[in-house]
């Protein structure tokens, strides 16, 4: 940690956590096992960036798409994220840490989504570090949204809107975050996969083949590394 720049941190994080099944399978375990140790990488991390006091980490956790899984699958990944969070929750009041979650979280079931709600709220203080979950997410569907929600404010209003990239923002699930200044995708896949499409225009990307649940505070530190050594121009010459 200590080749680290501290001057050139990213203030924003996301990952998309891939590989949790091929970890399981190349095992002969079964899919869950490798949610569960995926788990763990979630710790680790989590507690690397508050250390490096990285002010925001956003994590892919359920995708839009991943409600077509196996409902057995579905249900298991419901009862891990009320497990992890009943666990956590100590550790993040202690360390400042403030729960975020974005996309259509009405489609959870009733006692995730209560103990999800209750941690966000329990958790809304703490000013340290904003650790978002992105559950039952898509980036195309929080577009979607997001123009639902310009209509809706403007439908009664007789003024033209001015659509500017501001008022988007602002309308986005992520209003209240800067956009990601580096984006790990872990498991070897060299994709965005409906991730936060509007924000990563000008995000840096650091694929790796490890897979999610052998991701370690090392290979974190190694994306940081990368990312220090890019020059961001934002289009700029």
């Amino acid at each position: 940690m200590h080749t680290i720049d501290p001057d050139k941190l990213p203030e924003h994080v996301a990952i998309i956590m891939d590989g949790n099944g091929r970890w399981a399978r190349k095992r002969g375990w079964k899919r869950f096992k490798g949610h569960q140790t995926g788990a763990s990488s979630v710790r680790n991390i989590v507690r690397v960036c508050r250390e490096l006091e990285i002010r925001f980490l956003t994590l892919y956790a359920f995708s839009e798409e991943n409600w077509n899984r196996s409902q057995a699958e579905i249900n298991a990944l419901m009862n891990l994220l009320v497990v992890f969070l009943h666990k956590e929750l100590d550790e993040m009041q202690e360390t400042g840490i403030r729960l975020n979650c974005i996309g259509r979280i009405e489609k959870l079931p009733s006692d995730a989504r209560e103990v999800l709600l209750d941690t966000i709220e329990k958790t809304r203080s703490n000013d340290k570090m904003v650790l978002t979950l992105a559950i039952s997410y898509g980036g195309r569907q929080e577009i979607v949204d997001m123009v639902k929600k310009i209509v809706d404010r403007f439908h009664h209003d007789s003024k033209d809107i001015d659509i500017s990239e501001d008022l988007i923002s602002k309308h986005l699930y992520t209003a209240d975050m800067p956009d990601p200044d580096l984006l790990i995708r872990t498991g070897g896949e060299c994709r965005i996969s409906n991730f936060l499409l509007w924000q990563l225009a000008y995000t840096e990307i650091f694929f790796t083949k490890t897979l999610w649940p052998d991701f370690t505070e090392s290979d974190f530190i190694m994306a940081i590394k990368d990312f220090q050594k890019r020059e961001r121009r934002f289009g700029r010459a």
